[in-house]
């Protein structure tokens, strides 16, 4: 009974329990670490990563691809053909 709590406490036994936390530790350092964050310096880390998303999201070519998908008449004859090029295949 005691073993029941136990492994429904930790989802199964403490063992796989560690294994699991041990893979996630890795597995969230090395997401961490692709985007550019320093786990001693998190603070800078974030505001650096936000700089460079904002960095690219000021670019030209982002904001011609913005100007072109809001404008319905841009994208609304694209669909149109898309559309049409399906049902005829079907």
């Amino acid at each position: 009974m005691a073993n029941d709590a136990v492994n429904r406490f930790f989802g199964g036994s403490p063992l796989s329990a560690l294994v699991r936390i041990i893979l996630l530790s890795i597995l969230v350092g090395v997401i961490l670490s692709a985007l550019g964050l320093d786990p001693r310096d998190i603070w800078r880390s974030i505001e650096r990563l936000a700089r460079s998303i904002w960095d690219m999201a000021s670019t030209p070519w982002c904001g011609c691809g913005a100007i072109s998908c809001s404008a319905p008449s841009s994208w609304l004859p694209i669909w149109l053909l898309l559309r049409l090029a399906r049902s005829g295949r079907s």
